[in-house]
């Protein structure tokens, strides 16, 4: 079978070449694929044509509106069932090769003589345009009558056999588009070591008999990926029965995609035209196993009017990612389509899904963003399985690193809330001939290594396991008090008299009392001030009423005080005692038993005064600094040993809580492969350098010499 298939494939793409001049070799798949789904559909309508035809005249003679149904019904392949399309049209194949002279016209009526669903996909073809630019160039009536000659029926070639010819064209074609076009075309490896990913887990469900499994791809292109996970299938159980369903947003690739459908005689798969964003085409529909290579970086401004309105997206209600980058978007989406599991229940089995991402939603934004709730939602939820980061060079129209990403509401018991991380990337072969940015592919042995890597979930230098919680960590606020020192000097009270003309007589009764030496107590010298602005004469005008007032003291402050580090902390105010919620402050953490309720208080920025009050220090906002706590470890005891033995006086921000489970410190999560997989390289020892230092400088000596000489 694969050497007809190889041959016939051949033979097609030999065809093209009697397009050069007209069209560039990337453009050949516009005139190829509509032509070879054509002929396919020829020579599969052959056997009921002349019935179809038949009761095409008597129904149009009593003027029945809606044929299509009854006419497609009775379009039936050799075994009797019905193909779910027909050609109305007297024409076929040999019959266009008849008439030289009126080709471009009546290839035209052919295509009108197809049911609606053909005539639909024609349209996203836009082949109409190809005939007439074709038959400009007298290059139509050589094309067709080659296609002509081409035997593409049923009894001789199967529909596998069709799919796969069908998959090698748009693979070719699509590798030479990619060495011009920034089509985002998934390389075969790629998709290969995806769905072994996601299947070989499955294998034992697959190969029973009888089997119904539902496959779904969100960003289709031309099925490349839908077409890799049904030969998997089809190799490991042929009796399996396979429903494909994809969304493109291209009307090309979506029409390249919905073709291959027909092509394989798959009537209860559907391939959709549309923005998977925003409209999801099988609202109904979950599915057994997802996959998809959404594009990288989109954007989703054009989205995002319609998704704000929407009460959650796909079923998640958290913050969505940043406007530049909907790549996550298109993995909830895939999560919302899972159906649902429970162990056990054949009604409720469950799904997997594999998806290619670049770096970013990795670790693209930090605690509390979007990005960075999206993952945590995931992760715990317990259904990140593992992550996969694939050589840099591995696609046609880009050359960084990317990263397959396994999620499943159906984690193996062993691997329940675990997360493996695998490293690939240095598991490729470099290309003889590189295709755009394609400089390096997996070959088969790769693919095996990391599929059974990922089978057999152990840690080794390119395979790690780690806890869902490893990747988690708090982002708490660390402050400092901020240290005032007084002082009235001539240039400040310039700056203060310009700003506050009316306030020149209290000032100098303020520069009376407190003189204008520097005093390092804020505090002491702000009360001082206060007792004098209270005492002065009536005839004296002192702090305005009303909101000029506190703008006044503000000036004030900030004309007569500088930072010192020496200066006394700035009291903000005094608190009552209140007992702190320590379950709800630390949530899921065991603070250490030694710490007593006064070094609590004094670590989230309470200080016992003695008189049964809190003091609470303003803090320096130019002091302000965070701290990033795993979150297998308790704030507290990292603040003690991290944080105070080198700045004594900070203290923790309390007011800094996370939105879902009110403890202090942002959660955030992130997956770091370079960190995970860093090996230090020692540098060489000094005298090895020395050495050679010595040598290149008695190079450079007697080549000079040569020159002077």
């Amino acid at each position: 079978m694969s050497a007809n298939f190889q041959q016939l494939a051949n033979f097609i793409w030999s065809v093209a070449d009697l397009l050069r001049g007209p069209y560039r070799p990337p453009q050949y798949e516009r005139v190829m694929l509509p032509l070879t789904v054509l002929r396919r559909f020829d020579a599969v309508l052959a056997p009921s044509k002349a019935t179809v035809l038949k009761r095409y005249a008597e129904l149009s003679s009593k003027g029945i509106p809606n044929i299509d149904a009854i006419l497609n019904n009775l379009a039936k392949d050799e075994d009797g069932t019905p193909l779910g399309f027909h050609n109305h049209s007297q024409l076929d194949f040999y019959k266009l090769k008849g008439d030289p002279d009126n080709i471009g016209r009546h290839l035209a009526d052919y295509i009108n003589g197809f049911s609606e669903n053909i005539r639909k996909i024609f349209e996203r073809f836009e082949f109409d345009k190809e005939i007439e630019k074709l038959e400009e160039s007298n290059r139509l009536y050589q094309v067709v009558s080659q296609f002509a000659e081409i035997d593409l029926h049923p009894r001789k070639v199967d529909n596998i056999t069709m799919g796969l010819v069908f998959e090698d064209l748009i693979r070719r074609f699509n590798e030479a588009a990619n060495e011009t076009a920034g089509d985002h075309f998934t390389p075969r490896e790629v998709i290969q070591l995806m769905v072994n990913l996601l299947l070989e887990p499955d294998t034992s469900v697959l190969t029973q008999a009888g089997v119904i499994v539902t496959i779904c791809d969100p960003a289709c292109g031309t099925g490349g990926m839908l077409a890799e996970a049904q030969n998997w299938i089809r190799a490991h159980n042929e009796q399996a029965t396979v429903k494909v369903f994809g969304q493109d947003y291209n009307p090309r690739s979506y029409a390249v995609a919905a073709s291959d459908l027909l092509i394989k005689g798959h009537k209860d798969g559907q391939v959709v035209l549309g923005n998977t964003l925003t409209d999801d085409p099988f609202p109904d529909h979950r599915f057994d196993y997802l996959l998809a290579n959404p594009p990288f970086g989109v954007d989703w401004k054009a989205e995002k009017k319609t998704i704000d309105r929407w009460p959650n997206f796909r079923g998640y209600s958290g913050k969505l990612p940043r406007i530049n980058d909907g790549a996550l978007l298109f993995l909830l989406y895939m999560m919302s389509k899972f159906q649902d599991h429970q162990n056990g229940s054949r009604d409720k089995p469950g799904s997997r899904a594999a998806v290619v991402f670049n770096g970013s939603p990795l670790f693209t934004g930090g605690a509390g963003s979007g990005e960075s709730d999206i993952r945590r939602w995931i992760i715990e939820r317990d259904q990140l399985e593992a992550i996969v980061a694939l050589p840099e060079q591995m696609f046609y129209n880009t050359g960084i690193g990317t990263f397959i990403w396994v999620v499943t509401n159906r984690k193996a018991q062993h691997r329940k809330g675990k997360i493996q991380l695998i490293d690939a990337r240095e598991r490729y072969t470099p290309m003889k001939r590189s295709l755009g940015d394609k400089r390096r592919y997996l070959d088969e042995a790769a693919l095996g290594d990391v599929t059974r890597e990922h089978g057999a979930m152990e840690n080794s230098k390119t395979s790690r396991v780690f806890d869902n919680s490893d990747f988690g960590y708090r982002r708490i606020t660390v402050l400092r008090p901020l240290r005032l020192r007084f002082q009235i000097t001539d240039e400040a009270r310039e700056r203060f008299l310009n700003t506050c003309p009316e306030l020149f007589d209290a000032l100098q009764a303020v520069q009376d009392d407190l003189g204008t030496e520097p005093l390092l107590d804020w505090n002491q010298a702000w009360d001082a001030v206060q007792k004098v602005f209270k005492d002065l004469p009536d005839d004296v005008e002192g702090w305005a009423k009303g909101a000029k007032g506190p703008a006044q003291k503000k000036i004030f402050r900030d004309c007569f005080t500088v930072v010192d580090p020496e200066a006394v902390p700035v009291i903000d105010r005094h608190h009552k005692i209140e007992p702190l919620d320590r379950a709800a402050l630390f949530p899921g953490q065991s603070l250490p038993d030694s710490i007593t309720k006064d070094e609590l208080h004094a670590l989230l920025g309470l200080h016992a005064d003695g008189k049964g009050k809190y003091i609470e220090y303003e803090p320096d906002p130019a002091l302000k600094d965070a701290e990033t706590i795993p979150l297998k470890e308790d704030i507290v005891s990292y603040f003690l040993r991290e944080v105070q033995p080198y700045v004594p006086d900070a203290w923790i921000d309390r007011e800094t809580l996370d939105e879902q489970d009110g403890g202090i410190g942002k959660v955030g999560y992130e997956i770091n492969f370079n960190r995970v997989f860093f090996q230090y390289q020692p540098p060489r020892p000094l005298h090895e350098i020395d050495t050679e230092l010595a040598e290149v400088e008695k190079r450079i000596l007697s080549l000079l010499r040569e020159v002077t000489e």
